[in-house]
């Protein structure tokens, strides 16, 4: 049972969440809470878990046991992937998914409208309200300067930060964030880093990451999975510090 003191400032609950692919166990009675209003920080070595993890949450996996709760009550465990996209739990992939023929706008524009087929596409209009919201989020990911850029011709930071934005379009309460800083230039990372500070005041947000610059960037709470588990949590500091988190992972 959850502690009853935290409930209404937990966004995600994950408690004893097992996954076994034959015989391997991709996830072992792993445990994690999410508040409101939070940014945390994923690492680990390759095979820990972390793409399993967000997997359950999303519904793309079915965990053998556990608890996957979202914002408060929502058993996540019983809703499928389009549902649970809609119940405000957005995540993105490491490789960026925009429609490079589509101008940045216009990429925008598709995400708040959803996707529509030609017949519809002649009667279309815009709400002032979706025109407002898609300017708002053109500021927001830094992208206010080429919104008729074509996105195939951004760079690949550029790109990563529309796909935010995109996501960002469809109003999701939890965003989780695969290796965003991967490719980017070093000015990119760090204004990447800036952009979560600033998503992290309005959402909850879990970033798998690799680069300790970048985390260290994000000034959050560090969850260190190994082996389907929690191995440890704090600071980055902290867990830099843990022997059994150097043994494992960063001695390596």
């Amino acid at each position: 049972m959850k502690p009853k003191h935290i409930e209404k400032d937990v966004v995600l609950y994950v408690d004893g969440v097992s996954v076994s692919f034959d015989g391997f166990k991709a996830l072992n009675n792993l445990s994690l809470i999410l508040n409101r209003g939070e940014m945390r920080a994923i690492i680990g070595p390759n095979g820990a878990g972390k793409t399993t993890m967000m997997d359950v949450i999303t519904g793309k996996t079915r965990p053998d046991e556990g608890v996957v709760e979202f914002d408060g009550s929502i058993d996540l465990t019983k809703h499928d992937e389009a549902q649970i996209a809609n119940l405000g739990i957005g995540r993105k992939f490491q490789k960026p998914s925009v429609i490079e023929t589509l101008t940045v706008y216009e990429n925008l524009e598709l995400a708040i409208t959803g996707q529509r087929g030609n017949w519809a596409n002649l009667f279309f209009k815009r709400s002032a309200a979706q025109s407002q919201r898609i300017d708002e989020l053109l500021a927001l990911v830094r992208l206010q300067d080429q919104p008729d850029t074509v996105a195939g011709s951004l760079s690949h930071g550029q790109k990563q930060w529309l796909e935010i934005g995109m996501l960002l379009a469809q109003e999701p309460k939890v965003l989780l964030i695969d290796e965003p800083a991967a490719g980017m230039t070093d000015a990119e990372t760090e204004r990447t880093a800036e952009l979560f500070k600033e998503l992290a005041q309005h959402y909850s947000l879990v970033v798998v990451e690799h680069d300790m610059t970048f985390i260290r960037a994000l000034n959050c709470k560090v969850t260190v999975l190994h082996e389907g588990s929690v191995l440890a949590e704090g600071t980055l500091d902290q867990v830099q510090k843990n022997q059994k988190v150097i043994d494992v992972y960063l001695g390596r």
